[in-house]
């Protein structure tokens, strides 16, 4: 399982420049006007992960593959998006189809790159954004929530779910709270409000986008984003898009030295995954052998069965077991052979919660 994070935010704010240091390419056009990005980027990440490194050079595997992660470059936004004003409707739609929205804010100053509105102000610009997915699912709720409250007083149990569900998240609105607040009690509801679909429920991990001198530490603008995103719950991080644009076509030992220069110990990139790992409730397990080492995801709480089906939906269909080391243990060990001769390859049945790093190896039958 990938996962696909929404590159949002106003124009002229480095999410072009972000995108194109991320996916390490040039495939986002990034230009100093508004809607220089129309159609959506897509590119896909290799996850860097050095525990993946570990385990083929002690299994001597031929190939490495990591797990990716997906991002999408969407069109700035501007005021009246809602409504449909500049690109609004496409913007809308593309984020209705990624798994997590990342708000990239701009906290630097530079008189050669213009902003929007004049002004560098990245809490403002924050809700520029939130304001107008916030009227865009008040829009929808309106009308779907007394249609829905119309067939539950007609006796319709999934009517007065659904009635019950999305209530709670229009009254959120209605008090300019995002729809994510909305807690559902159970897994029918939960199910409910994830087909809503709406925009404001998507996680978001705001990206501080700071001038070079900034990066290791941050400056006034980021420790004011860091100071929403702890009062929302949510997640932030900072990044300078130029030293990550400037790290493209680096060797990896060049690269090291240069992050070392600036303080830095890894990558925005790392940072990125490692925040949108959390805020998506990820996990990361392992298959290893001679061919290949690889990198999987899925969700914290997935089950034996569930991580077979990642890999190929007649390993779910047909689970019988999971051979299972965990990643220490496989390292400590010097590999399979060690880990089995002390005891440390388990043998896990459909009830088995996969826990981060595991090595696993699938049993099954069709």
């Amino acid at each position: 399982m990938g996962f696909r994070c929404g590159i949002v935010g106003l124009p002229n704010v480095g999410k072009s420049t972000l995108f194109n240091a991320l996916t390490e390419t040039q495939a986002a056009q990034a230009a100093n006007y508004p809607f220089c990005t129309i159609e959506p980027n897509v590119g896909q990440v290799g996850v860097p992960d050095p525990r993946l490194d570990k385990l083929a050079e002690i299994a001597g595997s031929q190939k490495i593959i990591p797990t990716q992660l997906g991002f999408v470059d969407i069109a700035g936004l501007v005021r009246g998006a809602s409504k449909g004003e500049g690109l609004g409707n496409q913007f809308l739609g593309n984020i209705r189809e990624v798994d997590a929205v990342v708000h990239v804010l701009r906290c630097f100053e530079n008189d050669d790159i213009q902003h929007v509105d004049n002004r560098v102000d990245p809490i403002s610009d924050a809700e520029t954004v939130e304001t107008e997915l916030m009227l865009a699912d008040l829009d929808s709720l309106e009308k779907r929530v007394p249609a829905a409250q119309k067939k539950a007083a007609q006796g319709d149990k999934e009517a007065k779910l659904i009635a019950s569900v999305l209530g709670q998240a229009l009254e959120l609105l209605r008090e300019g709270k995002p729809a994510r607040l909305t807690q559902p009690r159970d897994e029918d509801e939960a199910r409910v409000f994830a087909q809503a679909q709406l925009l404001t429920a998507k996680p978001v991990l705001y990206v501080c986008n700071v001038e070079e001198e900034s990066a290791a530490s941050g400056n006034a603008f980021s420790e004011r984003v860091f100071a929403k995103a702890k009062a929302e719950g949510a997640n932030a991080v900072i990044v300078s898009a130029a030293i990550e644009a400037e790290l493209i076509g680096m060797e990896a030992d060049e690269r090291m030295v240069f992050l070392e220069e600036l303080g830095l110990a890894e990558t925005g990139l790392a940072r990125i995954i490692r925040s949108g790992y959390d805020l998506l409730h990820l996990i990361t397990f392992f298959t290893v052998g001679p061919k290949e080492a690889r990198a999987w995801t899925v969700h914290k709480g997935a089950k034996a069965p569930d991580a077979a089906g990642e890999i190929h939906s007649d390993m779910q269909r047909g689970f019988i077991r999971a051979e299972t080391i965990a990643f220490d243990d496989y390292v400590a060990l010097g590999g399979e052979t060690g880990a089995k001769d002390a005891g440390k390859l388990r043998q896990e049945g459909k009830e088995y919660v996969v826990q981060d790093g595991d090595v696993l190896h699938f049993k099954f039958n069709v």
